[in-house]
């Protein structure tokens, strides 16, 4: 745990220290490879927006950051201008602290990329989880895909010994046997489905991960132009796929160092978009108000308060 936090400190001294936008015309964008975010993928090995921005003047200045919580802190100091995909949890507890992450593009909505996996001989559902200890990431969709399934057994995240730990350490300490289940999604759940471990539950019925591009409210304030670039970039990014599906499908295969199968079955589970809806809205606030009743938000956001006009179809 010490270590953790020991990294965690680096990442956001690190982080402290790139340059502002405004002060050096560099956009400073994570990239954010998982679960199975091919329009990051495209966009970075392809160096779409370099293409875009670097005849403008504008430098473009990658952080690899998976954690929505680190994008939304990165963005709130000022070190990051867009998170290249948050979960819309990290984006409604960010919100609800303060933070204004703003939702500026859809990302996709892959709800069975993401599940809480058990051992062969252990639990088999929700019920069986009482008293045993599962490993995952805290105040993510997979956090709350757990509260959700248990709340549904009449139970609480106390019922259960909740380890907080990364997904590739959950599925490390899952498939070594150290705990009883895991919260993992993509690549780390398909590999442990082909290890015989059975899944408990996918997040279809129980949550809807919603994820999106996002940027900084001073982002957006002050560079207007800038930001219309960056999600014509994200557009681009998208249609390529669509246009050219073997070859997106391969580049994800090897960024993620997996077979071409795997990225077929993560592609399936992924459904990619470009903009919210109308019923993204009513999950957001469903979302919202689960956020408060297990106490993982302090205060209430309307949901239409932290995505722009333009991330809407």
């Amino acid at each position: 745990m010490k270590m953790l936090k020991t990294l965690a400190l680096a990442l956001a001294l690190s982080l402290a220290a790139s340059p502002a936008f405004a002060e050096k015309g560099a956009l400073n964008i994570s990239y954010v490879k998982s679960p199975f975010n091919l329009q990051m993928i495209v966009m970075k090995e392809h160096k779409l927006l370099e293409k875009k921005l670097e005849p403008k003047g504008i430098k473009v200045q990658w952080h690899e950051i998976d954690s929505g919580a680190q994008q939304a802190t990165a963005m709130a100091s000022g070190a990051l201008d867009v998170g290249g995909v948050l979960n819309t949890t990290s984006v409604q507890m960010a919100n609800a602290e303060g933070n204004p992450v703003i939702i500026i593009a859809g990302a996709s909505r892959p709800t069975d990329v993401f599940a809480i996996v058990g051992q062969e001989n252990g639990p088999k559902t929700f019920a069986d989880l009482r008293g045993k200890t599962v490993a995952g990431p805290k105040g993510t969709v997979l956090h709350q895909l757990l509260v959700a399934g248990l709340a549904k057994e009449g139970m609480t995240i106390r019922d259960v010994k909740f380890v907080q730990m990364g997904i590739p350490q959950s599925f490390s300490a899952l498939m070594s046997g150290k705990v009883d289940a895991a919260l993992i999604a993509a690549g780390a759940l398909v590999k442990a489905k082909q290890a015989g471990k059975p899944v408990i539950a996918t997040a279809t019925g129980l949550v809807t991960p919603i994820l999106a591009m996002c940027a900084s409210k001073k982002f957006i304030d002050e560079q207007p132009e800038l930001l219309k670039d960056v999600v014509a970039v994200q557009d681009e990014a998208y249609d390529w796929i669509m246009a050219h599906h073997d070859e997106a499908v391969a580049l994800g295969a090897k960024e993620q160092n997996i077979s071409i199968a795997d990225a077929e079955q993560l592609y399936a589970w992924s459904h990619y978009n470009k903009r919210l809806n109308e019923n993204d809205i009513k999950s957001l606030d469903n979302d919202m108000t689960f956020l408060i009743e297990n106490g993982m938000a302090r205060q209430k956001v309307d949901s239409r308060s932290f995505i722009l006009k333009s991330a809407m179809e």
